[in-house]
């Protein structure tokens, strides 16, 4: 095949079949998607984990899965393990027997078939499922300057921004591939140019933006560019602490999924920005700026797709991406609070909260966990966004506090202080 990368004597070798015709295709894909997008090497993938985005076990993705049949039956798994996105079902989920009947015979009808092709592929656990892979208690955590093949989005920006690895965002399958292949194209966000900032955003708010809306800004400003923000360490500080953690993996997601953005740099706190400062500032970068009034327009600009627009909430969803221990230990405490307060023993709205499996397991050996049965809401590890996609979950009045969730679905955004304050006081 003709292409315009330099290759190594091994991966050559690769390509010209030395490990078999299955992974000569592989190889084949990379460097055709490496030269779609300029890549001039192939470099090797050094996190100690990689991270699928297709966890679900939809009936028409046939292709799919006869692709991971002819990988596995040729050998051509992943060199290294991999956790991979959230499940779409948990019968502990509130829902109906119609519901029900559409996810398990038409849906997610091959689900335990393709929960075995990941495991054979090279899934870590049966722990693993979450698009917060990068927690402890998960256990995929890049280090600093580690290549990545993963294509999560809200991972990707996070293990790019946050923890100082590189990936750029990929797609599904491709990921798999880099993880196979142990290779991924040179470009965009591995090389140090494509991390440089052409935008410069600055936080000039009254008190602490909230972390979804002002990602929500910034991805629709910006789109697939990176962001150099300004003044956000006023109130989110300038360590890496739980809570700072917290707030920019939300906020990250939001700059993901409202636009494209794959790395941010937050001026004194993150990794490469309290290295480089300014540095990482591209010539001629934009600029854009944020007060209260520009969060509140980005706010109001959301629509909203219920049918009834007054309609009275039948569901809530919380954590998307999936929750922190700390901030499930949070959210627990203030319903509780807010539920207390109000002179309710249960939330007035059907509640869910989601997490890791392995951030679930660790919650349930706390004295939270009985205290958030109490109130009602009911801890899973699913996808939000997989059972919203149930033709009959899109018709219901699904309030969220995710901007991920209300961008993919018809789920209606309200900041976390307003689902609080709605689902513990009497529905009316």
């Amino acid at each position: 095949m003709d292409y315009k990368m330099t290759l190594t004597e091994e991966q050559q070798a690769i390509l010209n079949g030395s490990k078999g015709e299955t992974m000569a295709k592989v190889m084949k894909t990379l460097v055709m998607y490496g030269d779609a997008f300029g890549a001039t090497k192939m470099v090797p993938v050094t996190g100690k984990m990689g991270h699928l985005v297709t966890s679900f076990g939809l009936g028409v993705m046939k292709p799919v899965y006869e692709l991971m049949n002819k990988l596995i039956d040729a050998g051509a798994v992943s060199g290294q393990k991999f956790s991979v996105d959230p499940k779409p079902l948990d019968p502990n989920v509130p829902s109906d027997f119609l519901k029900n009947f559409v996810f398990n015979k038409f849906m997610y009808s091959v689900q335990d078939m393709y929960d075995s092709q990941l495991s054979k592929l090279g899934l870590l656990d049966d722990k693993s499922y979450t698009c917060t892979s990068y927690m402890d208690e998960v256990g995929n955590k890049p280090n600093k300057g580690d290549v990545l093949s993963w294509a999560e989005s809200s991972a990707v920006v996070y293990a790019n921004s946050v923890l100082g690895a590189r990936c750029n965002r990929n797609s599904g399958i491709i990921e798999l591939f880099g993880s196979i292949a142990g290779y991924v194209p040179y470009f965009g966000l591995l090389t140090d140019e494509g991390r440089k900032a052409t935008w410069i955003v600055k936080v000039n708010t009254s008190k602490k933006p909230e972390a979804q809306i002002l990602g929500s800004a910034i991805g629709m400003k910006v789109m697939e560019d990176v962001p150099y923000v300004q003044g956000l360490d006023k109130w989110i500080g300038t360590e890496l602490t739980d809570d700072a953690c917290a707030y920019l993996k939300d906020f990250g997601a939001a700059t993901a999924s409202n636009g494209a953005v794959g790395l941010y740099h937050i001026e004194n706190l993150t990794p490469e920005a309290v290295e480089q400062g300014e540095s990482l500032i591209a010539q001629g970068a934009k600029i854009y700026e944020i007060d209260d009034a520009e969060l509140q327009r980005v706010k109001d600009s959301y629509p909203v797709m219920w049918k009834d627009k007054n309609a009275k909430p039948q569901l809530c969803f919380v954590g998307c991406p999936h929750l922190s221990l700390a901030q499930l230990a949070e959210w627990t405490d203030n319903v509780a609070e807010g539920l207390k307060k109000n002179g309710l023993k249960k939330v007035s709205v059907p509640t869910v909260f989601t997490c890791a499996p392995g951030v679930k397991e660790a919650f349930e050996k706390t004295p939270g966990a009985e205290k958030l049965k109490a109130t009602g809401v009911v801890l899973s590890y699913i996808c939000p966004l997989m059972y919203m996609n149930n033709p009959l979950a899109k018709k219901m009045a699904v309030i969220t506090n995710s901007n991920k969730l209300r961008t993919y679905t018809t789920a209606r955004y309200y900041t976390g202080e307003e689902i609080l304050d709605i689902i513990t006081k009497e529905v009316k």
